[in-house]
């Protein structure tokens, strides 16, 4: 049975980490299970991502620019509604645009988005807790071959080893939120309502500090 009690202060939650590690299914449950809205990246809604993983060098700029104005427009509109109506569970961390556009952009197109960026970045509401989802690339690509979307068969390891260690140095330093980084290669959050409980008392716990939550290890 699922757990329909939550943190109070847990009110805005953001779920992270790269391609294939389960972000969107986990935002999906937590927000049925806390009766909050949901908020999605959309990158399906990006008519430039399948050109950027065909061709990086060219795709990359245009795909880039449009998840920051999509991301952008959504946070404005989160911005202008009352925040404590509802609990929201979003799969993106605002600053994830920033680190992407590092990992893909070539030093000029960088200094381009880096302008775009500046002016138009607002005041991103700050989460009450992020959780990082980390797992190994050889189960992120077996993860996003099994879901098999078109446009993702031209991930490479090279892409998603850089990925990786982007987000490792990334929330290495982060401390704007409570975290909770979450080793997925272990959880099946699709099939198995033991890991999914597991894993939800834990964020339900978490109101400040940096955790750690590896069900290999329980």
């Amino acid at each position: 049975m699922t757990n329909n009690t939550h943190n109070s202060s847990n009110n805005f939650i953001t779920v992270e980490g790269p391609i294939g590690v389960g972000k969107t299914t986990l935002a999906k449950k937590l927000a049925q299970s806390l009766s909050g809205e949901l908020l999605l990246e959309g990158a399906s809604e990006n008519p430039f991502l399948e050109k950027f993983y065909q061709d990086p060098k060219s795709g990359a700029l245009p795909a880039q620019l449009y998840f920051l104005f999509q991301r952008t427009q959504q946070l404005k509109q989160l911005i202008q509604t009352d925040m404590f109506i509802t609990n929201r569970v979003a799969d993106y961390l605002m600053e994830k645009d920033r680190l992407f556009a590092r990992v893909t952009l070539d030093k000029d197109e960088l200094n381009l988005y880096e302008q775009v960026y500046d002016n138009l970045t607002i005041d991103a509401p700050t989460p009450d807790l992020v959780i990082y989802l980390q797992a190994p690339v050889d189960v992120l690509l077996k993860r996003i071959r099994s879901r098999g979307l078109k446009m993702e068969f031209s991930i490479t390891e090279e892409y998603l080893n850089k990925l990786c260690n982007a987000y490792t140095d990334f929330f290495h330093y982060y401390d704007a939120s409570p975290l909770l980084i979450v080793n997925a290669s272990g959880i099946d959050l699709v099939n198995n309502e033991q890991d999914y409980q597991q894993l939800l008392e834990r964020i339900e716990n978490t109101s400040s500090g940096r955790h750690y939550f590896n069900p290999t290890v329980i």
